[in-house]
């Protein structure tokens, strides 16, 4: 009889990087024990990558700009059997994802979501707060869900999560992760987190452009046609570079 080893069991934590040099020491040093850290580095020029190698972390190259495409290169090189995903920013706390993670082992959710509670007037601007409702509301009328936020901290399994097949590879990525999981018939929890001001400045919603172009990108993922989810699960293509 033929056997096959199990899954591997530990956590990995994607991290996508644009510039976050400032914020990687204090990212880093809350993942949790015994937990990988994949700083996804999408074109940085202030030596993050390098800093993230010197802190511990391992470093995966994404050429191709594109907050989907930093996440999704990071999902492709993960290994464990759960990954998550938070911003490189310092604006939400990795040690948050430990419940998460405790809540996809158990069984009681298929996603874990963040719904991010801001812990000063700065940490989340007006008009960021105001497409982030907007894109909420039509989540519910695509899917059904009671979402209240379409944050980055997430938690869910690997190989599910790869069999999803997405393919946005710009701010829809977020959005489109949860849009198909739904489709899919994945029950999808959502906790209360705290968020800070980013260190630096957003590359997404620090402006009303980046904030009108991410809700552009996101409201295409929602006139998306549901669909069956059959096919196979796409192999790693961003190998890490391991130090």
């Amino acid at each position: 009889m033929t056997t096959t080893s199990p899954p591997p069991q530990g956590v990995d934590v994607v991290l996508p990087c644009l510039n976050e040099a400032e914020a990687l020491p204090w990212v880093l040093d809350r993942v949790p024990a015994g937990w990988r850290a994949l700083v996804v580095d999408n074109g940085s020029t202030d030596g993050s990558a390098d800093l993230a190698r010197a802190l511990g972390a391992t470093v995966v190259h994404e050429a191709r700009r594109g907050f989907g495409a930093a996440c999704h290169a990071g999902l492709t090189a993960a290994t464990a059997d759960v990954v998550c995903f938070c911003d490189c920013d310092a604006s939400l706390d990795p040690a948050l994802l430990v419940p998460f993670v405790d809540e996809v082992r158990s069984g009681t959710a298929d996603l874990v979501l963040g719904r991010r509670r801001p812990q000063s007037r700065g940490a989340w601007p007006p008009h960021a707060r105001a497409g982030n409702l907007a894109l909420t509301r039509l989540l519910r009328r695509r899917t059904g869900l009671r979402l209240h936020d379409l944050g980055p901290l997430r938690a869910a399994r690997r190989e599910p999560l790869l069999a999803l097949g997405l393919t946005d590879r710009r701010s829809g990525y977020p959005l489109q992760m949860v849009v198909r999981a739904a489709d899919a018939g994945w029950r999808i929890t959502e906790h209360d987190v705290p968020y800070r001001p980013r260190t630096g400045t957003s590359k997404v919603t620090g402006t009303w452009r980046g904030t009108w172009q991410a809700v552009r990108d996101m409201s295409g993922v929602l006139r998306e046609t549901p669909r069956l989810l059959t096919e196979p699960a796409p192999a790693p293509a961003h190998p890490a570079d391991r130090s």
